[in-house]
C-alpha cells in the first residue's frame, strides 16, 4: 500500500528542539519566561500590530477578546455561520446571543451585504472570519462597524499572513485573534494571541488572562479573570517556528498551485476563491463539488481513504448543529458550500509527487 498522505502535520524543523531545551534548562517553563514576550514581539512585528498578547488556544483568545470589550448577556455578536465552532462559542460563554450571518459565494467568508440587517442596538461585536486563509471582504465591514459604533474583531486563526489590500489580516480591526493550534501555519501545539494596536486594551487584556490579578498587589483580584495564559515552552516553539513563517507560507502557496495545475480542466471542481484584493494563504487546499462530478462529496472522501489519503469536510454550519439549531432558519450559500466542499491534504510537508497522487486520484474519481 502507499504511504498514508495525512491532511496536515507540523512542520517542527528549525530550532524548536533548541529552544525548548533552553526553557527546561533554565527551568522556566510555565507562564513565565523570555520566550513569551519575544514570541508575541515577533508575531505582532510580523502582522503589523503595536500589541500581541498571548494566550491558551485560539478558543480562548475570542472569548478574552470579547470580555475585555465587556460584551455579555443582552448583548448580540454577529458571526458568520460557516466556521469552526469556536467561533459562535466564544460568543456564547460570554452570554451573549449569536446573530449568524450567510456567506459570499465569492469568497465563502461573512457576506457584508447581508450583515446591515442584522444589526440592532444590541449589537456589540462584529466577528468576521478569514474562511481557510482567504481574507473577508473587510473595508465594508470595518465600515459597517465605523457606521454603528461597533468593534470588529477579526478571527484569523486559520490565516497567518494572508493580506488584505496589502494589509496583513489581523490587524486590520479592533482586535485580530489567532490560533496556533497543531494545523496552523505557525504552531505552538496549543495556543492563540490577540493582536491591538489599542494600548489600554491590550493592558486589559493581559490583566484578565492572569486571573485579573491586581498589576502593583499580587494576588489581589479585583474581579473575575481566567487562566488563558500560555507558556513558556509554547512560546519558544512559536518563536523558532516566528524564524520559518515565510518558509512555511511560501509553500502553501506552492502547494496551491500545483494543485491548480493538477485539477485544470476538471469541471467536477471548482477552486479555491481568489479575490483581486486578496492575497491567500490557502491555509487548507479546500475544493468544491460541482454537478459534473460522477460522485458525492462524502463517497469521494470514502475512496481517497481507501487509497490512503486523508482529507477533511467543510466545516457544517454553525446554525444547523444542535447547540445553536432554530427551526426555519437558513443560510443558502454556507449550506451549498459546507455540502459540496473538501479540504485535500494541505501540509507545509506534502511533496509535489504528494499532490501529484492526490490529483491523478481525484481525475480517476470524479
Amino acid at each position: 500500500m502507499e504511504k498514508f498522505v495525512p491532511v496536515f502535520e507540523p512542520a517542527l524543523h528549525g530550532n524548536e528542539a533548541k529552544y525548548l531545551m533552553e526553557c527546561v534548562q533554565s527551568g522556566w517553563i510555565s507562564s513565565l519566561g523570555k520566550f513569551i514576550t519575544e514570541f508575541e514581539g515577533s508575531f505582532s512585528k510580523f502582522c503589523g500590530s503595536k500589541h500581541g498578547v498571548a494566550v491558551s488556544n485560539g478558543t480562548t483568545a475570542l472569548h478574552l477578546a470579547l470580555v475585555a470589550l465587556g460584551i455579555g448577556p443582552g448583548d448580540e455578536v454577529i458571526v458568520p455561520t460557516l466556521s469552526f465552532i469556536a467561533t459562535a462559542n466564544a460568543a456564547q460563554y460570554t452570554g451573549a446571543k449569536v446573530v449568524f450571518v450567510d456567506s459570499e459565494a465569492e469568497t465563502w467568508n461573512i457576506d457584508p451585504e447581508k450583515m446591515r440587517a442584522k444589526i440592532t442596538p444590541r449589537t456589540k461585536a462584529i466577528l468576521p472570519v478569514h474562511l481557510y486563509g482567504h481574507p473577508a471582504n473587510m473595508q465594508p465591514i470595518l465600515e459597517l462597524g465605523k457606521e454603528y459604533g461597533i468593534p470588529v474583531i477579526e478571527d484569523a486563526a486559520e490565516a497567518h499572513g494572508a493580506l488584505y489590500q496589502n494589509k496583513r489580516v489581523g490587524s486590520l480591526g479592533k482586535m485580530g485573534v489567532f490560533s496556533f493550534y497543531g494545523n496552523k501555519i505557525i504552531t505552538t501545539g496549543e495556543g492563540g494571541m490577540i493582536l491591538t494596536d489599542d494600548d489600554d486594551l491590550a493592558e486589559r487584556l493581559r490583566f484578565l488572562r492572569d486571573h485579573a490579578m491586581a498589576p502593583q498587589k499580587r494576588y489581589w483580584h479585583t474581579e473575575v479573570g481566567f487562566n488563558y495564559r500560555m507558556t513558556n515552552l509554547q512560546a519558544a516553539v512559536g518563536l523558532a517556528q516566528m524564524e520559518q513563517i515565510e518558509t512555511f507560507i511560501s509553500r502553501k502557496r506552492h502547494i496551491a498551485q500545483k494543485y491548480m495545475q493538477g485539477l485544470a480542466g476538471l469541471d467536477a471542481v471548482q477552486m479555491p476563491p481568489s479575490a483581486a484584493w486578496a492575497t491567500s494563504v490557502y491555509w487548507m487546499f479546500t475544493i468544491l463539488l460541482t454537478d459534473h462530478a460522477r460522485i458525492s462529496r462524502d463517497e469521494l472522501m470514502a475512496a481517497l481513504k481507501a487509497r490512503n489519503i486523508d482529507s477533511r469536510p467543510l466545516f457544517f454550519p454553525i446554525h444547523e448543529m444542535p447547540p445553536y439549531y432554530t427551526e426555519g432558519e437558513h443560510y443558502p450559500v454556507a449550506e451549498d458550500l459546507s455540502r459540496r466542499g473538501i479540504n485535500l491534504p494541505s501540509g507545509t510537508l506534502l511533496t509535489d509527487e504528494d499532490i501529484l497522487r492526490v490529483c491523478t486520484a481525484l481525475r480517476e474519481l470524479l
